[in-house]
């Protein structure tokens, strides 16, 4: 394979990036248990915790709501600050422009994130947890990205002027699905921050149909039986097309993404490094569709649901990282961007096996 002299990396650097995504990664599911457990407002104030410093506040105090809302506060700042350093780090260090402003991205959105958190206590708005929700997932989803620029697997790939290019229509197919993941995971925070538990109580079938019956007398009925038995809050006709919609969502995403990694192993063959992500993508997918089938039979259970989240941010990172891999594999030498300090074509163009492969 016909390769130029790689830009140099930095492993501190690359490890220090996957650090900090495997903490957000961790801030993700966190941030799912303090929905699942409804702890949102247990902490009233912000940006003290009941009106010590947010640092200084007792552990002897960290009980039942307080502890998932008070630890999640806290290591939201710790991964703010690993990502005001890595955005410091790419700004100084790494040669390529586009690099240091996705780290100064990484920045605002983390910057967003605090904001939007505080507000939503502040404000009392639960319609607010629904963007921080959606930034969480994007954000999730840069690290990813970061981590993967920065590798010496990237470096070295990059310099290389040999690839197997990846069909256009297959590329944008799997960005489109990905793309569809998303719009799935803003439903289910939609659905996550009704506080109204669970508007269809039954799986695969909803309410003994496979489409609901939405009318008023209906949705009456339906709520006199959740309160006489569950003492659960009523519902809404809308939360329960809402969730019919997700679950529609949801099948689509399982035949499109099916379809994606059998066109990969049709058109790449099968030991392609990205048929192989393609089939494992695949996999997340239909352990999600078991996730939230157990969210719906245990009652919406804390750990289940949160799994579900984890799942999901994990489906649409992967769908992510295939898309990128795979538009840069097919990118040509002369379509790449150049900078002034860097070897020549040796600016980030993703190859085609794992990126932790490259530090190993």
């Amino acid at each position: 394979m016909e390769t130029e002299k790689p830009i140099k990396t930095s492993p501190w650097l690359f490890w220090f990036a996957v650090v900090t995504a495997f903490f957000t990664f961790l801030l993700l599911g966190l941030g799912g248990l303090v929905t699942s457990h409804e702890a949102g407002m247990s902490v009233p104030d912000w940006p003290n915790t009941y009106g010590y410093n947010m640092f200084l506040f007792p552990p002897a105090q960290w009980i039942g709501g307080i502890f998932y809302e008070h630890t999640h506060r806290l290591l939201a700042s710790a991964v703010g600050l690993m990502t005001t350093i890595l955005a410091v780090w790419l700004w100084y260090r790494d040669p390529r422009a586009w690099m240091r402003w996705l780290g100064v991205i990484a920045f605002l959105l983390v910057v967003a994130q605090g904001v939007l958190g505080g507000l939503r206590v502040t404000l009392h708005m639960d319609s607010l947890g629904i963007f921080h929700g959606t930034i969480a997932q994007l954000f999730f989803v840069l690290t990813i990205a970061l981590a993967l620029f920065t590798s010496r697997f990237w470096a070295e790939l990059a310099a290389s002027r040999q690839r197997l290019p990846v069909p256009s229509g297959l590329r944008t197919f799997v960005l489109a699905t990905t793309v569809l993941i998303l719009v799935q995971l803003i439903l289910g925070a939609t659905m996550r921050h009704q506080h109204a538990g669970l508007a269809i109580p039954d799986f695969p079938a909803a309410y003994g149909a496979w489409w609901p019956d939405t009318s008023a007398a209906a949705v009456a009925a339906y709520n006199a039986h959740r309160i006489e038995v569950n003492g659960e809050n009523p519902i809404t006709a809308f939360q329960i097309e809402l969730q019919m919609v997700h679950r529609l969502v949801a099948l689509a995403i399982f035949l499109f993404v099916a379809a994606g990694a059998w066109q990969s192993h049709r058109r790449l063959g099968g030991k392609d490094s990205l048929t192989r992500l393609a089939w494992s993508w695949l996999a997340l997918i239909l352990v999600q569709i078991g996730l939230g089938a157990a969210t719906i039979w245990s009652n919406k259970a804390a750990d289940v649901a949160t799994a579900h989240v984890l799942v999901g941010a994990l489906a649409l990172a992967l769908g992510a990282t295939w898309s990128l891999l795979a538009f840069g594999r097919s990118m040509t030498p002369a379509s790449r961007p150049r900078e002034n300090r860097l070897a020549p074509d040796a600016t980030g163009i993703i190859g085609a096996q794992p990126f932790l492969a490259g530090n190993k």
